[in-house]
């Protein structure tokens, strides 16, 4: 029994064994068979495990102005990071890591202005981590071209650069609310606000892939077996907004800022024949490319909605046209108005009135007792609520722009419905009265405001979308909008006229409306008192008989001299952008010029040399600047025939094109060269140029990049040669 048993158990073992073995051989024919292991397939593990495969980034589209001027674009800067581990070494001859730590320190340390001994602890505390690479803090990021070719001069063992898109506004405080601004989620630029975030389907591209096989250390092997998928760029952009008239804008702002200190500013100049908007801006405003100490995110232009005082009295007059119950003669009695036995009575802006005046005379001195009359008595409430909705308010424009706010039309009781006429309770927004006052300047007819003219693909420049002028409404006739024009342009003609010598404009004759609205205080639910606690506005259109151009500006509680007019910050902004815009758009004079201007016609450049040229325009009085030593001309930054003012400079690029010495030039004179010549440009402070990285007298070419700093008042450059 004994022996048997013994017997067994060796047969027992070789079955188990012989069992596994099936299996173990089993399973391994049948992994080489399927190249699976528990549904994996291990083949392309190992493929995934040594290979790299990146995201290749769509380009964001640019936004441009109408001609083409780059408003925000994508803009390439640098991280630096440091790799620390020696297996990344495979050639001591050739060291790819950090091999000094306290010599990489200190030769770093004046480019990211961190100490020497910052950045040599960051380097101990990663190599004792052991961490494969380190990076240095927002110091070492987004550097600019100059920047990265500095430090690669440097040639330290192991200090790398990973380049990376960022969003770049290159006029900077320029329509920044119109513009909007983008925010970077995982490596992606989004669009949050203005144009950037309504236009971010399309703005925004497909991103691409890449794929290569690689080592242990993360190389690219000799065969890589190279995968690319090409990335579909971003569309571009084309606002209505032109740059000139902007710019005229927004250096009018600014000025008024600094001279009156106000609440808040807008502005908006638009073409009343088509609705585009030509120009837009705000104050408070931000660089887009400096977000720091922001007051003011929103666009007041079309969401900030407010009681508009006076202004309103337009559409008030429009509609007593229209309703066939004006009648410029007829007498009223000014001063204080009572529309009822339990209504509470309404004064003009004088209190004691004028006595018995004209309705015309009414309107040129924009009596409340006028307005609210035409609107309570002869139109009639129901009518004339009937007349405010014809023209849009309480309604959203729907401007290609998001944040856009309606107002709202308060008419409950009769004392709203009195105070409505001449633009208290009600409230609007700076669009949407410039919408209702297309219908004065075009004939009757209302257009929708649009800001987007083009959408085009990048690659192709085929246009996807275009911007057309929509007629949304017409309150009024023909006729009704010709006669309001005629009443309208005496409030700056008359000498009654609240307007008069104030508004008007050299060589143009304007018909508008002044505004001078309360304040609600938000604390009381009165109006706020004093001489300085209104927004102070005018709506205004030129030339008066048949109006090109038209614009709003509000001024918000400047700071006023006491023998200085109230008008004087939004007439300012007004005559200085209009009177400018109208010459720039040669749109003809309609009246005899006061004060004659100096222009210059731009003489024909093309078959001519440099010298004949520059000759011609010395005869002139121009002012130019000649780029480069060649006598033959490539370029020229004026079109032949176009007037400009004598200090306005002309670029003359030559064929032998050479960086001129830009001391104490503008941002936006460089910016005209860079897109003449085409180079890269990168630029930090604010002013005037004191220094730039490119020589005078150094060839330049579409691959350099040149930066400059700008800094304080401007600076004259010196012609003087220097010294051998």
């Amino acid at each position: 029994m004994k022996k048997k048993s013994t017997e067994i158990m060796p047969l027992l073992w070789i079955c188990l064994f012989s069992i596994a073995f099936l299996i173990i051989v089993g399973r391994f024919v049948y992994i080489q068979a399927t190249g699976e292991v528990n549904g994996v397939d291990i083949k392309k593990l190992a493929a995934e495990k040594r290979t790299n495969e990146y995201t290749i980034p769509a380009k964001r589209g640019t936004i441009y102005d109408r001609k083409g001027m780059a408003l925000a674009q994508e803009h390439i800067v640098y991280r630096l990071y440091a790799v620390l581990d020696e297996k990344y070494t495979t050639n001591e001859d050739e060291p790819r890591h950090v091999i000094d730590i306290q010599t990489t320190a200190a030769k770093l340390a004046p480019h990211l202005d961190l100490e020497a001994s910052e950045i040599a602890k960051i380097l101990k505390n990663g190599k004792e981590d052991d961490r494969f690479q380190v990076e240095f803090g927002s110091n070492s990021r987004e550097l600019n071209q100059e920047q990265k070719d500095d430090i690669a001069a440097l040639d330290l063992p192991g200090i790398y650069f990973m380049e990376e898109p960022i969003r770049f506004y290159p006029n900077g405080t320029f329509a920044s609310h119109t513009i909007g601004l983008t925010d970077k989620q995982d490596n992606n630029i989004i669009g949050i606000s203005g144009v950037e975030g309504s236009m971010d389907e399309y703005l925004t591209g497909e991103s691409g892939s890449i794929s290569y096989q690689r080592d242990k250390f993360n190389v690219k092997l000799l065969n890589p077996n190279e995968i690319i998928n090409k990335a579909d760029d971003g569309d571009n952009v084309y606002l209505t907004l032109d740059q000139k008239i902007q710019t005229l804008l927004e250096d009018s702002l600014t000025e008024v800022v600094k001279e009156y200190n106000p609440e808040r500013v807008t502005a908006i100049v638009m073409d009343p024949k088509t609705g585009e908007v030509l120009a837009m801006g705000n104050r408070p405003s931000f660089n887009p490319n400096n977000l720091g100490d922001v007051q003011n995110w929103y666009n007041d232009a079309i969401a900030n909605p407010f009681e508009p005082g006076s202004t309103m009295k337009i559409f008030t007059l429009a509609s007593a046209i229209e309703e066939g119950v004006w009648n410029p003669d007829e007498k009223f009695k000014s001063g204080k108005y009572k529309g009822g036995e339990n209504i509470t009575a309404i004064r003009d802006h004088n209190w004691t009135g004028w006595g018995n005046i004209s309705y015309l005379e009414g309107i040129q001195r924009s009596s409340n007792v006028a307005a609210a009359k035409l609107a309570y008595e002869k139109i009639g409430s129901e009518k004339f609520l009937h007349y405010l909705k014809a023209f849009g308010f309480g309604e959203k424009t729907g401007i290609d722009l998001p944040g856009e706010v309606s107002g709202s039309i308060l008419y409950n009781y009769p004392i709203e419905q009195i105070t409505t006429a001449f633009g208290q309770g009600t409230t609007t927004t700076p669009i949407q009265l410039m919408q209702a006052a297309t219908a004065v300047a075009n004939n009757g007819k209302m257009l929708k405001p649009y800001i987007i003219k083009e959408i085009k693909d990048a690659e192709s420049g085929e246009t996807i979308s275009k911007g057309v002028s929509e007629v949304v409404g017409q309150p009024i006739s023909s006729e009704t909008a010709k006669k309001t024009l005629k009443i309208l342009e005496t409030v700056v003609t008359s000498k009654v006229g609240t307007g008069y010598n104030r508004y008007n404009l050299d060589g143009y004759t304007v018909a508008g409306k002044t505004g001078t609205a309360q304040i609600p205080d938000p604390e009381t639910g009165r109006y706020l008192t004093g001489r300085e606690n209104y927004v102070f506005s005018f709506l205004g259109m030129a030339p008066a008989d048949n109006p090109e151009l038209m614009m709003y500006v509000s001024v918000k509680q400047p700071e006023l001299e006491d023998d200085e007019p109230d008008s004087a910050p939004s007439s300012f902004i007004f005559r200085n952008v209009m009177e400018n815009s109208l010459r720039y758009l040669n749109i003809d004079a309609d009246k005899e010029k006061t004060d004659p201007v100096n222009v210059i016609e731009v003489p024909e450049w093309k078959n001519k040399s440099t010298s004949e040229l520059t000759e011609s325009l010395d005869s002139l009085g121009a002012t130019y600047e000649v780029i480069g030593d060649g006598n033959k001309i490539m370029d020229v930054s004026v079109n032949a025939g176009e007037q400009i003012t004598p200090i306005q400079k002309i670029f003359i690029v030559t064929d032998q094109p050479k960086i001129p010495d830009l001391t104490g030039w503008s941002r936006r004179e460089v910016l005209v060269l860079r897109d003449m010549l085409g180079f890269n440009l990168d630029w930090f402070g604010e002013g005037y140029v004191v220094k730039q990285s490119i020589a005078k007298g150094k060839p330049i070419t579409s691959q350099d990049t040149l930066t400059i700093e700008l800094s304080g008042p401007k600076k004259e450059s010196s012609n003087k040669e220097e010294e051998s």
